[in-house]
């Protein structure tokens, strides 16, 4: 079973016009690659998800990639269970600290909403104007990015990080 799509085949075929479902496994799988576009694009989990990371066990702070966190499920070397500290800043960033000389495996929810209907509205508009995008430029080569009116609607939820 795949997961739910970010928006709907309804939504999007209406922004498109179609009315037939010829189309629909085509315009699935493109709503997929735009969610995952949108996600790499602002940095942010959109459907809450479990992810989990490797960090170093040096007693240091490590921040975690998946952003923004909605809670900490635990920490495992293996498969036995791993001490750690945690804490969410306000910006909804994961931060560890684990203890031991083993690098942990740290799982955690993380997500800006819990199910698609609390995806934020742009990201939402993004995701269809840019499914609308792959359709029709399904063959054309040199695309830098998503289209201007994609990305402004996408830039303000933009995370970047300094390396």
């Amino acid at each position: 079973m795949s997961a739910p799509l970010a928006v709907s085949l309804g939504e999007v075929k209406a922004y498109l016009r179609i009315d037939g479902v010829e189309e629909d496994a085509l315009l699935a799988g493109l709503v997929r690659s735009a969610a995952a576009l949108c996600e790499a694009f602002t940095g942010q989990v959109l459907i809450a998800e479990e992810r989990s990371e490797t960090v170093a066990a040096d007693g240091e702070w490590h921040r975690l990639a998946a952003t923004p966190v909605r809670s900490f499920e635990g920490a495992f070397v293996g498969e036995d269970a791993a001490a750690f500290d945690s804490l969410t800043d306000a910006s909804g960033d994961g931060w560890v600290r684990v203890s031991g000389r083993t690098p942990a495996r740290i799982v955690v929810e993380a997500g800006l909403a819990g199910d698609w209907n609390g995806v934020p509205e742009p990201l939402r508009q993004g995701i269809v104007r840019l499914t609308a995008h792959l359709y029709g430029h399904r063959d054309a080569a040199g695309d830098a990015g998503p289209p201007a009116a994609v990305a402004a609607l996408w830039r303000p939820w933009r995370r970047m990080r300094l390396a």
